[in-house]
């Protein structure tokens, strides 16, 4: 069955366009709701949300989906995502939902879902919500006597704050260190700089006044320009930079340099297995990921597991095969002795804990290797399947011939917006980025004739 709702991570979408009307959201709701409504027990769902305008729209319609399919709400209010796969373990709900487009624009929103223990849930169980989506949703409705009741849970703030704060180690603190911190105008603008200064560091805040619609807006990790400057102005030992739902992050050392997801990664595997940490022999990554964290990792000893893109996948596999380490190369780090999804502030903490340790700057502790040439242009498509094309075909089948051992070629479609994703990474710069421009007029060419 082909997935109409579901993409990479979770159901994503412009605000008041299908699929992101409060029509679906209360249908996923009664759907998620029937679904997860096991045993005897009085069922609850936690429901957070990052800051942008349509949150409170799609959160009263999850509310009444899931009050209606007979769960009681917990409705926690703007809170990192996390935070919310935390306190659904904690609160012992049936049920998670995050309501994010992570870093999209505002207009964008999005639905995650946690099972009760706090992982995301499997494409199975994706696929059974999408089945009952399509159904008649009046034959799940509870009756009467068993709707549910909905309340605003106060205190979660501080429970995540505590929660963030343990994951530094106890020798460790932040005294010392002038810290700048761009919470993306998003759902960490509270808590994250509130952590960071309980545990002793000199904070600056930027990106930390929200307004419905300028949440990831020339600011937070996609946009780290703003922070880049940040840290020049006020002189910072450190940048982090969080995305709209904070469980993405970069760093931005004291040079005003842009520290990505591969070498936070490298680091904290580095730094793990000498203090006896580290599981797996290594960690888990996507198959965006650099050669060149690849090729350091086994200069230590490590090894490196590639799962396709989505956090949501690297987590399985660090599931099935006892990793703790894994992530994303923009910025998703999942440290499972700590959380079950990617936790930007966590990791942070992490990178934070080595400098002090070490009493090194930033730049001299993050750049672990030198990245391989890499490449990455999209191509937007409104319709069809250019990949399928024969032109297209043969095109990619030439570029990976010419690659051969010196280089990958990663094509594919995004899961989260309707482009098609073209990256190649070699030691030859030149010949990546002509391979790419020249499989990018190839698409392009498809897409324009359909």
């Amino acid at each position: 069955m082909k997935r109409r709702y579901f993409g990479t991570d979770g159901i994503r979408g412009q605000s008041n366009t299908f699929p992101m009307t409060p029509d679906l959201a209360m249908r996923v709701g009664i759907a998620v709701g029937t679904i997860f409504r096991r045993g005897a027990h009085r069922h609850r769902v936690v429901i957070g949300k990052d800051t942008r305008l349509s949150g409170y729209m799609l959160e009263n319609a999850m509310v009444a989906g899931f009050t209606a399919a007979g769960i009681d709400a917990f409705v926690l209010g703007p809170i990192p995502t996390p935070a919310v796969a935390m306190l659904t373990r904690s609160l012992r709900a049936d049920i998670g939902v995050m309501i994010s487009a992570s870093h999209n624009p505002f207009q964008d929103n999005g639905i995650k879902l946690f099972g009760p223990d706090g992982y995301k849930l499997s494409d199975e169980l994706e696929m059974e919500i999408e089945e009952l989506l399509e159904k008649d949703m009046m034959a799940q409705l509870a009756k009467a006597g068993e709707i549910g009741r909905a309340k605003r849970v106060d205190g979660v703030h501080d429970r995540y704050i505590e929660h963030a704060k343990r994951t530094l180690p106890r020798d460790v603190t932040l005294q010392g260190l002038r810290i700048a911190i761009d919470c993306a105008n998003g759902a960490a603008y509270r808590v994250a700089p509130a952590v960071l200064w309980e545990l002793g560091a000199d904070v600056v805040t930027i990106g930390n006044e929200p307004d419905g619609v300028n949440i990831n807006l020339e600011c937070g990790s996609t946009h780290p320009a703003t922070l880049q400057r940040k840290v020049h102005e006020v002189r910072a030992d450190i940048g982090i930079a969080l995305d709209g739902d904070a469980d993405r992050v970069q760093i931005i050392d004291e040079n005003g340099k842009i520290i990505d997801g591969d070498q936070l990664m490298a680091v904290i595997a580095e730094s793990w297995a000498a203090d006896g940490m580290l599981r797996g022999g290594g960690l888990v990554a996507t198959v965006m990921s650099n050669l060149g964290l690849e090729r350091f990792l086994a200069g230590k000893g490590l090894g490196l597991q590639r799962t396709k893109v989505g956090d949501r996948y690297v987590v399985e596999h660090m599931r099935q095969h006892d990793y703790n380490v894994g992530g994303e190369q923009s910025g998703h780090i999942v440290l499972s002795d700590f959380g079950t999804t990617g936790d930007g502030l966590v990791a942070a903490l992490q990178i934070l804990a080595c400098v002090k340790r070490s009493g090194r700057t930033v730049s001299e502790i993050c750049n672990r290797f030198e990245p391989v040439p890499q490449v990455l242009k999209n191509v937007r498509v409104k319709a069809g399947q250019p990949l399928e094309d024969a032109a297209v075909r043969q095109a990619i089948a030439d570029a990976e011939s010419e690659l051969a051992k010196n280089g990958r070629l990663l094509i594919r479609p995004s899961g989260t917006e309707p482009l098609i994703r073209v990256m190649a990474e070699g030691d030859d710069r030149g010949q990546v980025e002509r391979i790419v421009d020249e499989l990018i007029g190839v698409i392009g060419s498809v897409r324009n004739a359909a």
